[in-house]
């Protein structure tokens, strides 16, 4: 495997057809220059057993030199807004908020602040190293700082604010808890001990200063360098012009829109009004909206939820919170260095800009170093070229992308029964969690990761990079040995375009692991199989987790786990709900809408330990599927090679008639000798006990499957 990790990029926008312009961000830290070249994917997977990799030169005007220097990464997501009259003309002040600390141990955290760094002026609400609330106020060249005496606990909803009377020097600060049972009492209060003289100051720092949430900026509003990130949720900040006490604070917070009669209103936030974007609205009289940045998890239950309703659109006043994390990474920002229009005579398909610099020169003959940014040509809407269609599985490339699921999870030696071997990219995500994770991971606060973007470099989702990129990438040099001509288009494009860039294919094919599916996508299938169309899907695991791709940012997914299937984390209650369309995630199954409605079959066990082979059954003869077993003869064992052993494992699936696996299903063949290492999803169990086997592991099979559709169309699964 090449030395990937010299240069990093990215893509914008990931898909392009013939005509529109790609543009390249790259980044090294270790060189300052490469040579550029375009290359067309048809094998990407470096396993020697396989076909090998391989590449198609593509000349473009890009290639050459390249000049390269490192482009910087700011992770963490925060609230801005921008300096405004209003702020600037305060000088006695009250704030308040509420709060749900999740990971105290990350020392000094943010809540609120209108702060220079650079001049030190302002003030900024705080959790101290100690967990307790800190509240610092700095005017008139005098340091003011108020701390509460007990520390504020984890995962529990506290009301926090203080205020500041500029006539008397007086800084407060209070805590107060929601529940005060079973030892969930952290009320406390502070006050400041005594001034401390700074230097004067004119304080023109703080007149362009910004009001942010949950950070702190370094620089200015235009910088996205931040410090001091909080990790939790936050609901209703409030701000006031005049020192008020603790409990007109808290009657003030408690009400979920500001009153006419609200003391010196200078914000009020309303985290539940547009959920789905990045504004930050404010209900008060000065209009101080502003704007989230780095994605952090909106659409999550406030202070006031009651659980009555379980989804944000029943109750959207009981979802105005927002949980932030210190690793929320959205986009890198980063610039442009090459672009690249593409010719309109380029047939689609997965490419790569390849990046090649001279090896360290550490050892005798060694080689270059070659590293890969990749990108997709899909076919042009309602122009087909071919009457195949291969179906790239970008929903699933993002939601794996940058997983770090194999060095945090514990059990993965256990998990796949093999001695776990890390490759460079791993080592290199491990070493840069900046880059963001993916949906298999979770934030450093233990909370799972529902937001995955294209907008940044996808280690995995290129060339040598493994994951389900390099895989599918052989059914394409498959497709190209038989010298089948086909299309390129990615399900990300489908959810765009629906069922008329189906339109025109008799045959679609989705390849070896179509896991994440939106309603569009699901949607355009159906029509698609519906008016005649011939679908062949040949992975596992298929059309299982509903997400959704955001409708105004390209290449954003968004999925929530729920509480049900096979998952690496759960959602928090009542947060099953997508921000971005307001639609439920979970299972597809959970949703009314399971995979064997579509493909016959449908996702039953995890099996990593081998593969297995797969025998024929009767209805494998049946006249209406020989053009399947064409050239198979009699032969009545398929797949018992390959390189996990056999062709059926990792994930299966099965028929389910009570899920809606369609009545004339022909059931070709099976594979049902799983052995122990096959472990049933959790859907498909009831309960457990002793001796779950028995007839519960007898369901743990793979099923080869066709059955037609309407109109002359077909299935084969």
């Amino acid at each position: 495997m090449p030395d990937s990790t010299f240069a990093i990029g990215y893509a914008s926008p990931l898909e392009v057809h013939p005509g529109q312009t790609v543009r390249f961000h790259l980044s090294s830290s270790e060189v300052q220059g490469a040579a550029a070249q375009v290359v067309k994917v048809r094998c990407g997977d470096p396993d020697p057993n396989g076909p090998g990799v391989s590449f198609r030169a593509m000349p473009t005007p890009l290639d050459g030199a390249v000049a390269l220097r490192q482009q910087p990464i700011y992770a963490g997501s925060y609230g801005v807004v921008e300096a405004s009259p209003a702020l600037r003309a305060l000088r006695s002040f009250s704030i308040a908020c509420w709060a749900w600390p999740t990971l105290i141990s990350a020392g000094r955290q943010t809540l609120m602040a209108h702060w220079c760094e650079q001049s030190g002026e302002g003030w900024h609400l705080d959790i101290n190293e100690k967990g307790r609330l800190e509240l610092t106020c700095t005017q008139g060249g005098i340091i003011r700082v108020a701390t509460t005496v007990r520390a504020v606990l984890e995962r529990e909803w506290v009301l926090v604010g203080g205020s500041f009377d500029a006539l008397t020097g007086r800084l407060s600060v209070f805590q107060r808890s929601l529940d005060t049972q079973g030892g969930r009492d952290c009320s406390s209060h502070g006050m400041s001990e005594g001034p401390v003289l700074l230097p004067a100051s004119a304080q023109e720092g703080l007149q362009r200063a910004p009001l942010t949430f949950a950070a702190r900026l370094s620089e200015g509003l235009t910088s996205r360098r931040t410090i001091f990130h909080f990790n939790g949720k936050i609901d209703r900040p409030r701000l006031h012009a005049q020192a008020l006490n603790t409990e007109r604070l808290e009657a003030l917070c408690a009400t979920l829109r500001p009153l006419p009669q609200d003391i010196d209103l200078v914000g009020a936030w309303d985290f539940s009004e547009g959920i789905g974007t990045t504004r930050l609205v404010d209900l008060g009289p000065h209009r101080l909206h502003g704007e989230f940045r780095n994605t952090p998890t909106r659409a999550v239950t406030g202070a006031n939820w009651t659980g009555r309703r379980m989804h944000w659109t029943e109750v959207p006043d009981e979802y105005g919170a927002v949980h932030f994390h210190d690793d929320d990474m959205d986009d890198c920002r980063w610039d442009v260095d090459l672009s690249l229009e593409i010719p309109t005579d380029w047939p689609s398909g997965f490419y790569a800009l390849r990046l090649t610099a001279p090896g360290t020169g550490s050892l005798p003959g060694e080689q270059p170093r070659e590293s890969y940014v990749s990108f997709f040509v899909g076919a042009t809407c309602g122009a087909p070229t071919a009457k195949l269609a291969f179906v790239a599985s970008t929903a699933t490339f993002l939601a794996y992308s940058n997983s770090a699921m194999r060095l945090d999870f514990e059990g993965t030696e256990a998990m796949q029964e093999q001695l776990l071997v890390i490759g460079p990219d791993e080592v290199y995500l491990q070493e840069h969690r900046e880059l963001g994770l993916s949906t298999y991971d979770t934030h450093t606060d233990g909370s799972g990761v529902c937001h995955v973007s294209g907008a940044r470099p996808l280690l995995n989702v290129r060339p040598y990079g493994g994951n389900y990129y390099s895989m599918d990438t052989r059914v394409l040099d498959w497709l190209d040995e038989l010298g089948l001509p086909y299309d390129v288009i990615t399900d990300e494009a489908i959810h765009r375009h629906g069922s008329q860039l189906l339109r025109g294919y008799t045959c679609v094919m989705t390849g070896c692991h179509p896991e994440y599916y939106t309603e569009s996508m699901l949607n355009a299938f159906e029509v698609f199989q519906g008016q005649g169309g011939r679908h062949v899907y040949l992975g596992g695991n298929g059309f299982y987790w509903r997400a959704a791709f955001h409708p105004e940012m390209p290449s954003r997914l968004e999925i929530r786990r729920g509480m049900a299937g096979t998952r690496v984390w759960e959602g928090e209650a009542g947060e099953n709900g997508l921000a971005s369309t307001g639609e439920p995630s979970g299972l597809w199954r959970s949703n009314g809408r399971p995979p064997q409605r579509l493909v016959g079959v449908g996702f039953d066990a995890q099996v990593f330990d081998r593969g297995s082979a797969y025998r024929r059954l009767p209805g494998s003869y049946h006249a209406r599927v020989a053009f399947i077993f064409d050239g198979a003869g009699e032969q009545e064992v398929i797949g018992d090679f390959g390189l996990r052993g056999g062709a059926a494992g990792h994930e299966t699936d099965r028929v389910d008639h009570r899920l809606g696996s369609p009545p004339q299903l022909l059931l070709l063949a099976t594979a049902d000798d799983i052995g122990s290492g096959g472990l049933a999803t959790p859907e498909e169990l009831g309960f457990g006990h002793r001796g779950i086997g028995g007839d519960q592991n007898a369901q743990i099979r793979a099923d080869m499957v066709f059955f037609p559709t309407a109109r002359g169309g077909a299935v084969f699964a």
